[in-house]
Parts: structure tokens; C-alpha cells; sequence
């Protein structure tokens, strides 16, 4: 088939006839073939990332944005999909599809005014050309606004420093964008050119400059995020002045508007005085709110008064007592601003940990001035059985409001699932208002009105999407009704639909082995883990086992659904996805017991979680294998070092082998600190480490245990990693194929940490699928 091309390119010795791909004999082929095909199927599923509701007069409007790989362009291809709801009198809710969705192509954000009657659509440009914002109105473009690369490059629309904000009378728009890049020197056959010419000159070419530090792991070339508002009548963009530039900004929102008063802007300000760690899946970024003052908004009727000017461009530091501050809120009726806070994360130097929610009240007049910061939710440390175990929430809508102006409407971690929370802001009151019987992972998508439009899915289940309605009468989370709406969305294959159904999944609770004096109240405590299996038994024989552990180590594998998971348990195994201490979602004690500890601790918890899942009966210990990224890699090369004859074969995406290796290339050299020392490693980062940190580096490595190793694994690795650097994987792969064991390597030479593009993710579970038949016979 189509596979032999590169194979007889190759003519190696490996390869009996020329047809066959390197390293496969006919069966493995076969196998590989008709995996592929089953996977394309599974990888097919539309996910939903976002939603907006807007309101015409019956009902309302929704639009839901999708996305599905495109495999030849190796890039998502996004569409939008509208709906009309209707409520009926009965108090049913239906959803009236358009009849297909509508490609957008080239668009990097699309964020409606507050009235919903305009689209601001933002495309990025991808050279030298500029940077074009669109006003859309219900039947046409109304107006459209390039922005030269002289004024700023690229718009931020990833959701970290991304902040895009419309004015409450929807003239201006507040946004980060990349401030523009400093002119380099320009050489010709002479030497130096003096003065820089911008236009294109065949005989001459751009020097380098100095290099400046950018902001890491996906933010490649990205080095300095800044706030701009353009002026959508005249068409004009503006810099927002009084922004010292050791900050970084976003996630920029304009403060509630007074009037006859300057309009100001809040935004989240990151300090970076020498080196700019990578903040990718970080909080442990100390971070403020700050209030500045807008361009363009002059008070009416008086001329700006010149005494105060100066005092009134100054940037103001609103959150100066805490170290972490980002996600600001206003309240609908603007007397309260609410932020979350990573504090625990940053005081500690975990990349993530428990957050807390904190509000201030904002002054009438419109004039910021710092007020006193009330904790609404604050970090819980340890929760009793079935209690709230504290929030972790890594995304908040722009407007998370119920009608009643005080009660924000949140997804969260909760243990091994994803729950939908309301939360009181004046008496800090938290609800899990998703069901509580409920083993299914739940996400926000937007509200509407005082209902919520919600989708949920687990690891056998594919998204559904929900309609949440509140009944007004009970007070409770119960008062939470949730309605199922039929939806085309997330349709699957005959194939697909039934290898799901014969599917389960549950949460297994595993006690801690071996509980030690000095283990806090939260770290002793059970840790959970997931476990799919197939709903029928045959005579006793268990199917073959793949350990799945996340990476972090503070991160969490919830039970929403997975496309690649989901292959993986319908080609014939079960799935063991260990949430060992340390993962998010469990309270804070029970993640600050993992620093210090890793690479023994986490090691011992996956093995506990295995020994007790062939205890119930639901593996064959001769039929183990492992599959972890970044520092689930960690585990798992540990895991085949430390307990050489539990795994038949094991496979690595980015997998972390050497700490001493990486400290010195990752963008987070901080994180080899606080991981291996614990919570002194935050006081003795330093950027050249003794021979003595080294040396502890490489005892709490993987590598410590090569000459072990005798498990067949599979390595994937992506080559523009600035986490885990390819350098990482490589040096373990090449140390075992020195001594002889069963290694395969896949290289994606455009790929970074996550290994996301369509093609790259394709390849990868398709080749764990084959390596895993491979030794599981």
C-alpha cells in the first residue's frame, strides 16, 4: 500500500522484501494498516472548544466553535455551528441546528461585543503583512482595520496572555499583542548599512541583533507581550502608555465605565527582571493586577487638565500583598472586581497547585485606588470525604455571571473528574452544582441567561452537551436541573459507537502503602485511579494492561473523553490512569507530599495502583505495559528501571530521563529544583548548579537505573521541545541500545512539548497501538 514508499527507499537489512515498511514484518503491517484506519475514525470526532449565546427575540441564538484535524494541512480546521433555542412553555428547551457548520479559515479570535450585535474577528498575519482586525455586523463585514507590524505583531489568542476586551459602549477594544520587534542592522557587500531601511533590497540582508529571552515552551520567538486599544471609528491603534517594560501584560479587561471619567483598563502584569522562565502550564509566575489608564478616553466637555497628567498615566499595582493574582472579574453591577490567585503555587515554586478566589471592592467614582483584598474561597489544604477539595480551574469565561450579580459559575478539578461550581462572592458559599452522582467530567461553555450550556463526557463516553436550568425555589445545588441536548456534533462512526458501548470505566480508590510519621493529614490520605476495561469477561483471562500516567507532576487525567485513549481501550486493553499524590484536584497537603519525593513516591504510588488492580482481579501481571509524557516519562523509565520485570513494554512522549541533563537546557530549570529538593529547592535555584546538585540531579533520575532496564520502549519525541529538549530522550534511547534492549525512536522534527499537530498525534498512538500488540501477544 501506500506505506512502501519510504521503505524501499531505505533498502535496509531489516526489511525482507521492499514493500514492506522498515522494521515491520506482513502481520505487523496488517495490523498497522488496520489500526490506522480505526484510529482516523476516532481522531475524526468534532470537539467543542467554545460557545457564545446571544438574544434575539424568542429564545436565543447559540454558537458553538468546533474543530476537527485537518490531516493534509497537519493544522485544526475550525468551523462554527449556530443553534437556535427555544423554550417551550412545558419548560423543555429544544435546539434547532443550523444544517451544517460554516469553516473559518485564517482567524485567529473571534470575540463578540457585550450587546452581541458585533464580531470583532482577528487574523494574525503570517510574515511581514499586517495584522487585520474585522468588525463584523449581522450581514457584512462593516468595517476592516490592518494594523502594520510597526505598531505591533501578532495578536496573543491562546488564553494565557490573551486578553481581549470590547468598551461597554463597543467604540474601543483593549488587546495584547507582540510589541514590535527592534530593528536589526542591515550589512550589503559594503559592511554596515546606517539608518534601516524597511523596504525589501536584493542587495542587502538583515543582520541578527541581540538576542532577547522569550517566554518558553509554545511561546517560541514570542518575547514581549503588550497592550494596545484601537479606536474602531477612526481606525486607529494605539500603545498603552505607562507600562514599564520589564512587564509582561494580559488578559486585559476594561474597568466599569463612569461617567465624565477617564476610562481605565485592568490587566495581569508578569515582572521579569533577568530571565524569563517558561510560564507554558506554569502559575508558579509571580504575578499582579494593575490599573492603567486607557488611551483615547477623554472626559467629557473639559480639556484634559495638565496639572495631574503625569499622575494620571501612572500604572497602579492593585494586588501588591499577594504574589499571584490573574483571571480578573468585574461584577455585572461594577462595585467588585474577583480574581483567582495561584499564591500556593507561587510561595512554594510547585508549577501549579491549589488556587484560592479573592475579591476587592472598586470604587464608585471609577478611580482606581488600591482597596483591601477579602479571601471568597481560600486554599484548602486537606477535605474531608466527598467535601469540596478546593479549587482548580484553568479557565473562567469572560463573563461567568448569574443574573443575581454574585454568583460566578466555575469549572473545577475534583479529584479524578472535572465538576461545574457556583460560587457566592459576598459570603464565599461553593456548590458542586454538576451532578454529584455524576463519575462524568463536566466543562462550562457558556451561560445563558441563568442557565448553563454545559458538555460532559467521559472516557467511554463522547461529549454530550447539557442544558442546566435552575429552579429558583430550592437553594441548593439540587435546585440544578441538566437536560440532555441531541446535538450533531460529536456524532461517530457505527464502529466507533459500538466498540464504545461495550466499554466501562470507574474511579478506583487506592490507600497509600506504607504511611510514614511525617506524611501530613492530606498526603496519607487514598489517591485514585481510573480504570477502563471491556464490560465482558472472557473465562477469567484479563485483557493485556496500559498504565497511563499524566504528566507535571501536578496536572491531573480527568475522565472526560479522549480520542486517543479511547482507540487505545477499544483495540483491546484496559486502561489503568493513575492519579497519583501530587495531582491536582485533591487539596493542597496531598500535592505538596510529591516535592522531594519524585521518582520514589510517585514510583511507589503507580505501583501500588498496579498491585492493587491485579489484587481485584482486573490485570494480568503478565501482561503490564506503561505509557506516560513529560514527567508521566519520568515514571514510567523510572517504573522499567526500579521494577525490571513488571512490563512487557512500555512507550515515552518527551519522557524526562536526566534532571542533570535538563536543568541546563529546559526553559524551566527552576522546576528540577523545587521537584528534587522539595521546598527548599525554591531558594536554591540557581542557574549554574554545584557538583553536589548535579549529582542529586542524576540520583533521583531515571538514568540512575539504566543498567536495569530490559522492557522493549518506544520513544516519541518532539524536536522544537524547549521543556523536556530532545536531548533528554535521546541520550536514554542511545544508552539503551547500547546494552541491547528493544528501543524505537519517532522524531517530529516540528513538534514541542505536547507532540499536538494532527499528524505527529496521528503517528504517535498508532505506533503505541502496534508497539504494544507487539509484546503483548
Amino acid at each position: 500500500g501506500s506505506l512502501s514508499v519510504c521503505s524501499a527507499m531505505d533498502g535496509s537489512v531489516g526489511s525482507t522484501t521492499n514493500d514492506v515498511l522498515v522494521g515491520l514484518d506482513a502481520a505487523t503491517e496488517e495490523e498497522y494498516s488496520s489500526l490506522s484506519k480505526l484510529l482516523q475514525q476516532f481522531i475524526d470526532i468534532s470537539t467543542i472548544d467554545k460557545a457564545w449565546t446571544f438574544k434575539p427575540n424568542s429564545g436565543s441564538q447559540a454558537m458553538f466553535s468546533i474543530s476537527q484535524p485537518n490531516f493534509l494541512a497537519n493544522k485544526k480546521r475550525r468551523s462554527i455551528l449556530s443553534s437556535h433555542i427555544s423554550k417551550e412553555s412545558d419548560g423543555s428547551i429544544s435546539f434547532q441546528w443550523a444544517p451544517f457548520p460554516i469553516e473559518i479559515t485564517g482567524a485567529s479570535v473571534m470575540v463578540p461585543s457585550p450587546s452581541g450585535s458585533k464580531l470583532l474577528v482577528v487574523r494574525n498575519s503570517e510574515s511581514e503583512s499586517p495584522t487585520q482586525f474585522e468588525i463584523w455586523g449581522p450581514s457584512q463585514v462593516e468595517k476592516e482595520i490592518p494594523v502594520p507590524q510597526s505598531t505591533h505583531g501578532s495578536v496573543y489568542s491562546d488564553g494565557w496572555f490573551e486578553g481581549i476586551s470590547w468598551s461597554s459602549d463597543e467604540t474601543h477594544i483593549a488587546y495584547v499583542a507582540e510589541e514590535p520587534a527592534p530593528c536589526k542592522p542591515t550589512f550589503s557587500g559594503l559592511g554596515y548599512k546606517k539608518g534601516s531601511s524597511t523596504d525589501k533590497d536584493c542587495g542587502s540582508w538583515k543582520g541578527q541583533g541581540d538576542w532577547e529571552e522569550d517566554w518558553g515552551e509554545t511561546y517560541a520567538g514570542k518575547r514581549q507581550p503588550a497592550l494596545f486599544v484601537i479606536n474602531i471609528n477612526s481606525g486607529e491603534a494605539r500603545a498603552v502608555e505607562g507600562i514599564e517594560k520589564s512587564l509582561s501584560v494580559g488578559q486585559v479587561v476594561w474597568t466599569p465605565s463612569a461617567k465624565g471619567l477617564h476610562q481605565y483598563l485592568v490587566f495581569v502584569g508578569w515582572p521579569s527582571h533577568t530571565r524569563k522562565l517558561g510560564i507554558k502550564y506554569c502559575y508558579n509566575r509571580p504575578c499582579s493586577l494593575y490599573a492603567v489608564r486607557a488611551p483615547f478616553h477623554e472626559p467629557e466637555g473639559n480639556a484634559p487638565l495638565l496639572s495631574n497628567t503625569t499622575e494620571a498615566v501612572s500604572l497602579l499595582n492593585l494586588t501588591q500583598s499577594i504574589s499571584s493574582a490573574f483571571f480578573p472579574r468585574f461584577s455585572p453591577d461594577g462595585k467588585f472586581l474577583v480574581f483567582f490567585s495561584a499564591k500556593s503555587s507561587v510561595d512554594s515554586g510547585a508549577h501549579s497547585a491549589t488556587d484560592s478566589l479573592h475579591r476587592m471592592e472598586w470604587p464608585t467614582d471609577g478611580k482606581p485606588t488600591p482597596a483591601q483584598i477579602v479571601d471568597v474561597v481560600p486554599v484548602v489544604m486537606s477535605a474531608d470525604n466527598g467535601c469540596f477539595p478546593g479549587l482548580y480551574c484553568s479557565s473562567i469565561l469572560p463573563k461567568p455571571w448569574l443574573s443575581d450579580g454574585r454568583t460566578m459559575i466555575i469549572p473545577s478539578y475534583w479529584h479524578s473528574t472535572q465538576a461545574i461550581l457556583s460560587v457566592e462572592v459576598l459570603s464565599g458559599k461553593v456548590s458542586r452544582i454538576s451532578p454529584s452522582n455524576s463519575s462524568f467530567s463536566w466543562n462550562v461553555l457558556t451561560l445563558d441567561g441563568d442557565n448553563i450550556i454545559a458538555v460532559c463526557s467521559s472516557p467511554v463516553d463522547v461529549p454530550q452537551i447539557k442544558y442546566g436550568n435552575l429552579d429558583r425555589e430550592v437553594s441548593s445545588s439540587a435546585g440544578w436541573s441538566w437536560l440532555d441536548v441531541p446535538s450533531p456534533i460529536s456524532r461517530c462512526s457505527e464502529k466507533v459507537r459500538s466498540l464504545l458501548s461495550s466499554l466501562q470505566f470507574n474511579i478506583m480508590e487506592i490507600p497509600v502503602r506504607d504511611v510514614s510519621e511525617n506524611l501530613t493529614k492530606g498526603g496519607s490520605k487514598p489517591f485514585e485511579a481510573i480504570v477502563v476495561s471491556s464490560k465482558s469477561k472472557k473465562h477469567d483471562v484479563c485483557d493485556p494492561l496500559i498504565v497511563l500516567l499524566h504528566g507535571g507532576p501536578h496536572s491531573v487525567s480527568l475522565t472526560s473523553f479522549s480520542k486517543s485513549i479511547a482507540f487505545l481501550s477499544s483495540i483491546g486493553y484496559s486502561l489503568l490512569i493513575v492519579n497519583y499524590r501530587g495531582s491536582l484536584g485533591f487539596g493542597e497537603e496531598a500535592l505538596q507530599s510529591l516535592p522531594g519525593k519524585v521518582g520514589s513516591q510517585d514510583v511507589n504510588d503507580v505501583l501500588t495502583a498496579i498491585d492493587h488492580a491485579i489484587d481485584m482481579g482486573l490485570a494480568d501481571p503478565s501482561k503490564i505495559t506503561v505509557l506516560g509524557g513529560s514527567h508521566g516519562g519520568f515514571l514510567t523509565t523510572h517504573l522499567i528501571g526500579q521494577a525490571p520485570d513488571k512490563f512487557v513494554a512500555a512507550a515515552v512522549r518527551n519522557p524526562v530521563c536526566n534532571l542533570a541533563l535538563m536543568v541546563g537546557t529546559s526553559d524551566i530549570p527552576d522546576w528540577c529544583y523545587v521537584e528534587t529538593f522539595g521546598s527548599v529547592g525554591k531558594s536554591s535555584f540557581t542557574e549554574a548548579p554545584t557538583v553536589e546538585h548535579l549529582s542529586l540531579f542524576h540520583n533521583k533520575s531515571p538514568i540512575l537505573h539504566l543498567s536495569k532496564v530490559k522492557t522493549p520502549i518506544l520513544f516519541l519525541l518532539g524536536a522544537k521541545d524547549l521543556r523536556v529538549p530532545v536531548s533528554n530522550g535521546l541520550q536514554y534511547a542511545r544508552a539503551l541500545k547500547e546494552k541491547g534492549v528493544d528501543v524505537k525512536v519517532i522524531v517530529f522534527p516540528n513538534d514541542v512539548h505536547g507532540i499536538e499537530s494532527p499528524q505527529s498525534d496521528f503517528e504517535s498512538f498508532l505506533n503505541i497501538g502496534v508497539w504494544f500488540k507487539k509484546y503483548c501477544k
